[in-house]
């Protein structure tokens, strides 16, 4: 009897493989960084070779680690970075070009120009998205239209798509010798493409950007009893085991968060931050800027939706002080530094490196520090961008409130950032409603650990899942009233002097 379930956790940074029990413990992980190729100013993208050779090395350094083969391990799930667009050649497994990463700004003008005719709203309608540089849409047709013979072998049905779930799934399940080709609606519904209500490849927004449905994946559901297909035996895993789950990473902190009923909510901090809040099997159409999304289909199980608020840029705004400022040596210390100061000295932050995301959808943004003084210091910056990543959450849960008339009356937080405390705290303050922190933080590996045990019954019920979490800490709101509304205020102002930076050309 197997007892484990594992999960690969490919993010935006690093890849990593987990282990867990039926208790939803982690037994074993390993975790691989993987490089940021930046070629040009917008421009982000990796390197789908190197995110495969680490995937197998996470996978073969937990195992070992954890002293267990292939026969422990009832199923494996796979959740990842969405919207990170990977084609590659099916007859020879190379990839005609860098994947394009969910940053990448590049399709700003096929954006742009989707949004000035009524192809947008159709977008909108079918798909739930605005379109935006953030899908994988425009990714994949500039890729068809500046990569020498790609769109002849996408017609011919050589060269596939996918996000890096689906790379990964072809490769584990073979590659060039039989690897299948597949994903999940919740990855297919970050591409422009997939038709929310009938989660399946929209002809009508296929033309909008000429992709050829041979080049893309079977959409089957998040968690498939009938499975993906198995792991190969000269694999990584050393041995086949069913691959029954599959998730986008928010869509699978979600799961790991156990929000199945409708109007529970989430927040992952992570490179950006992602809310997600469940609207069952109802599909909510934003008025206010953010995603219609689905949030996971378990078996033959009506679909379930969410609305989500994506935010560009949080932790990677840490990472920026780190590595392009130089002022903290590692993301621990922005906590330490922050702490040197009550506030943050009129100084305002809005880090729109990409553009922003929800609920502005202004890809014409670019960051700015606003607010600045003689009197200022590191220490000021370092608190500045702690708030911006709860402004921006404010922001989400504002526009959230709106379109669902739910009020959310706690905030649940997962990744890497709510390691911070003060960081945690601020967000209770600028929200003004309690923060609670599960025991297993990385609800983004559990999650797709949930969807490929439920699949083969390792779990029962999602029943069994609720009963798994348990919280670890608990933030409440200290600031006064007056103080949060003063803060918010003068946040929208520093929001404002970002905007109508860029000029696009028609």
């Amino acid at each position: 009897m197997a007892d484990f379930v594992g999960a690969v956790d490919q993010g935006t940074t690093s890849t990593r493989f987990m282990i867990f029990d039926h208790g939803g413990n982690e037994v074993a992980r390993h975790q691989l960084e993987h490089t940021q190729i930046l070629p040009q100013a917008g421009w982000v993208e990796h390197d789908p070779t190197e995110i495969w050779e680490r995937t197998r090395s996470v996978i073969e350094t937990a195992m070992r680690t954890a002293g267990i083969t292939a026969a422990d391990l009832a199923a494996v799930g796979i959740t990842n970075q969405r919207e990170t667009a990977v084609v590659w050649d099916k007859r020879t497994g190379r990839p005609y070009y860098n994947a394009i990463v969910w940053q990448d700004t590049r399709t700003d003008r096929i954006a742009a120009a989707l949004d000035k005719d009524e192809r947008g709203q159709v977008i909108r309608r079918k798909a739930g998205l605005p379109p935006a540089t953030y899908f994988s849409g425009g990714k994949i047709q500039w890729l068809l239209e500046n990569v020498e013979g790609l769109r002849a072998d996408a017609e011919a049905g050589h060269a596939v798509f996918g996000n890096t779930d689906s790379w990964l799934l072809w490769n584990l399940t073979g590659g060039v010798d039989g690897g299948v080709h597949v994903t999940d609606p919740t990855n297919a519904s970050r591409t422009m493409l997939m038709n929310l209500e009938t989660l399946d490849w929209d002809d009508e927004l296929l033309g909008f950007f000429g992709v050829p449905r041979a080049m893309l994946p079977t959409i089957k559901p998040s968690s498939d009893p009938a499975g993906y297909g198995k792991t190969r035996a000269d694999g990584p895993f050393h041995g086949e085991i069913p691959l029954t789950g599959d998730l986008g990473d928010q869509q699978a902190a979600t799961v790991g968060q156990v929000c199945f009923t409708p109007g529970t909510a989430k927040n992952t901090y992570g490179t950006g931050n992602f809310l997600l809040l469940n609207t069952g099997t109802e599909i909510v159409h934003s008025e206010n800027g953010l995603l219609t999304t689905v949030c996971y289909k378990f078996g033959d199980d009506a679909p379930v939706y969410a609305l989500e608020g994506s935010i560009a840029v949080t932790g990677s705004a840490v990472q920026w002080l780190r590595d392009q400022l130089g002022i903290i040596s590692g993301a621990a210390e922005s906590e330490s530094l922050a702490r040197q100061v009550e506030d943050n000295g009129g100084v305002y932050f809005v880090p729109a490196f990409s553009g922003l995301f929800a609920p502005y959808w202004r890809s014409d943004a670019r960051g700015a520090i606003v607010g600045l003084s003689r009197y200022n210091t590191n220490a000021h910056l370092a608190r500045a961008t702690l708030e911006s990543i709860s402004y921006q959450t404010r922001d989400v849960v504002e526009a959230m409130e709106q379109d669902s008339g739910v009020h959310l009356d706690v905030l649940r937080v997962d990744g890497g950032i709510t390691a911070n405390n003060l960081a945690m705290q601020i967000q209770a303050d600028v929200l003004g409603v309690p923060v609670s922190k599960p025991v297993v933080a990385e609800t983004t590996a559990l999650g797709a650990a949930y969807a490929a045990g439920l699949a083969v019954g390792f779990w029962k019920s999602t029943d069994e899942l609720v009963s798994n979490w348990n919280e670890d800490k608990r933030w409440q709101p200290e600031q006064d009233e007056a103080s949060r509304a003063k803060g918010y205020r003068n946040w929208k102002k520093a929001v404002d002097r970002t905007l109508n930076w860029v000029e696009f050309e028609d």
